[in-house]
């Protein structure tokens, strides 16, 4: 194996471990799904390291990070949101706003121009909250209770940059699609 190809390799183990960790949280086992959260959590540093530090980055690791990202986050505030630790609101924005991204870039790529996926800052800002937001959240379950006031915090952060993100997206694509459809 040619070691450019180590961050989809990554990258791939933590979308397998999305499902494990969820399993793991419908089972109300917290300290497992919170060690195996935390495994796919360093993965996406190290395979982020890796992809800017020696450039290897590729077409497909640029589908499957956010991809990974999403499986594991969306997965782990469904189940969350289900077993009363994070506000269900919390959960029907971020899917709603993941769900509609998904239809919008659908629609971009095959009416207007194929999409590259590019990150918004404000998007990597709300992975960060949001996933962060869940360690926090299984940690307090699984070894120590937190102060509330730190999960609450959380919680209105991901809120608030979950909005943020995707307005912006609608935003930047939305001048993307006038720009085109003026040419």
């Amino acid at each position: 194996m040619n070691l450019r190809h180590l961050p989809n390799l990554i990258t791939g183990l933590r979308l397998i471990l999305a499902a494990p960790v969820v399993w793991l949280l419908l089972q109300g086992r917290y300290l497992e799904a919170f060690v195996l959260f935390a495994v796919a959590g360093a993965s996406d540093l190290v395979d982020g390291f890796l992809a800017r530090c020696f450039g290897w980055t590729s077409r497909l690791g640029s589908i499957l990070d956010p991809l990974a990202d999403k499986s594991l986050v969306v997965g782990t505030l469904l189940v969350l949101g289900l077993r009363g630790d994070v506000p269900l609101w919390l959960v029907t924005l971020a899917v709603g706003r993941d769900v509609m991204l998904i239809g919008l870039a659908v629609g971009y790529h095959y009416l207007i121009e194929p999409l590259k996926p590019e990150p918004l800052l404000s998007s990597k800002l709300n992975t960060v909250l949001q996933l962060t937001l869940i360690a926090t959240a299984l940690f307090s379950k699984a070894v120590v209770q937190l102060p509330d006031a730190l999960l609450v915090l959380l919680v209105y952060g991901s809120g608030l940059t979950t909005l943020w993100s995707g307005c912006a997206y609608l935003w930047v694509w939305g001048r993307r699609a006038h720009r085109s459809a003026r040419r």
